[in-house]
């Protein structure tokens, strides 16, 4: 196929911060152009918003209803190929739900849904189209996060035992949402959010990394989840301990109210035979230590680390490639499968562009934020993970 693949946006309008983000990601590589879009749920935004991508007008819509029908009513030759969806979570499900059942493919933000019953319905949707469905989890997209599943995959770490992945922010250590700030005042409303706020928002992308770096599945959990600014509805400070099926133990922090905090996500993985470390505030670096000799550092682009960690790099050594890199390489891989799709083809399970998280990923972080409310209400019970 000697185009480019073409996608429509739901949410991501005027105003919006994460809607900018994937729009950069997916035009990095040059392989994915914007061509449609319902860009809020206010029409006359939703028209303003497209102009200012320069959509022609007759392919910008009032709602992802709009969108999806009169989308699937154009030729084969002009209508998009895939969804991106951008929105806050409630709207998640139905918008994917209402795009895979009218024939196209969906990227969406995380988390996946509103809660796991949604997750569980949209699985099941996807299996029953046979539509790609991919989920955001942006994080699992650096080279250096590859390279450290790789080293764990490989044995080289030995059986894994320990686990610590902290997410810190302190952007809302305050009661940011009462002064109007549309990112705080969605995050923490329950009947936009859903059940949890820091938990959701950010935990679900540590549960994503552990479990992604690892392969290892959490089995069970005990949690504690505090809203500490006064009139919040939702957490906004969370700490879990985890159980890994396979006897791994670890720590999972997440919190939104670490005052001087920006977006510390870090992980350390203890084996038998060696550890690592990783933090995405110097994402071009990888700690790997051993027992019985110094400690390396693995830098991105060279030659020494595995396909896929250098399949995920695009520039030479000491140039420092970042956030919207790893989110590019979410969309690259997507579009990649999409034009295997359309050849008829499917990429290998151990293909690098097969690597995208996945509606499994998406049941997997919204079976974890219901264990983790439940075990926060019964007063941190060891609660198994369902899904």
């Amino acid at each position: 196929m000697s185009r480019k693949i073409r996608y429509g946006m739901v949410g991501g309008g005027r105003g919006a911060f994460i809607g900018a983000v994937h729009r950069i990601a997916a035009n990095i590589d040059g392989q994915i152009e914007l061509v449609a879009g319902a860009f809020s749920s206010d029409p006359e935004k939703s028209k303003a918003s497209g102009a200012d991508f320069f959509l022609s007008p007759d392919r910008v819509y009032g709602s992802y209803q709009e969108l999806v029908t009169k989308e699937a009513a154009l030729p084969a030759d002009q209508r998009i190929d895939f969804v991106s969806i951008v929105t806050p979570n409630h709207v998640h499900f139905p918008a994917a739900k209402a795009a895979l059942e009218a024939g196209f493919h969906v990227l969406s933000d995380k988390p996946a849904t509103f809660d796991l019953a949604e997750a569980k319905e949209l699985a099941a949707i996807v299996k029953k189209t046979g539509r790609l469905y991919g989920l955001t989890h942006n994080y699992t997209g650096y080279p250096l996060v590859k390279e450290a599943r790789h080293l764990v995959h490989s044995g080289k770490l030995g059986k894994i035992r320990k686990v610590v992945v902290e997410y810190p922010q302190g952007w809302l250590a305050t009661r940011l949402e009462a002064s109007g700030q549309k990112q705080a005042a969605w995050r923490t409303d329950p009947k936009r959010s859903g059940a949890a706020g820091c938990i959701g928002d950010i935990g679900t992308h540590a549960e994503n990394l552990a479990e992604y770096i690892t392969g290892l599945q959490i089995s069970e959990l005990a949690a504690d989840l505090t809203a500490f600014v006064k009139g919040r509805k939702l957490d906004d400070d969370g700490n879990v301990l985890l159980r890994f099926k396979g006897g791994a133990k670890g720590v999972l922090h997440s919190s939104q109210i670490s005052v001087g905090e920006e977006n510390n996500l870090n992980i350390r993985v203890y084996g038998e035979l060696g550890g690592l470390e990783w933090h995405q505030n110097e994402p071009n670096t990888l700690l790997v230590k051993w027992m019985d000799q110094p400690m390396q550092v693995y830098r991105t682009a060279n030659g020494y680390l595995s396909d896929a960690a250098k399949a995920a790099g695009r520039t030479p050594p000491s140039h420092p490639e970042g956030y919207l890199e790893a989110f590019a390489n979410i969309y690259k891989n997507f579009a990649t499968a999409i034009r295997a799709r359309q050849a008829g083809k499917k990429l290998a399970k151990d293909d690098v562009a097969n690597d995208y998280p996945k509606i499994e990923d998406g049941v997997r972080g919204m079976a974890f934020i219901e264990a983790v409310v439940a075990s926060s209400k019964a007063n941190a019970a060891w609660t198994k993970i369902g899904g």
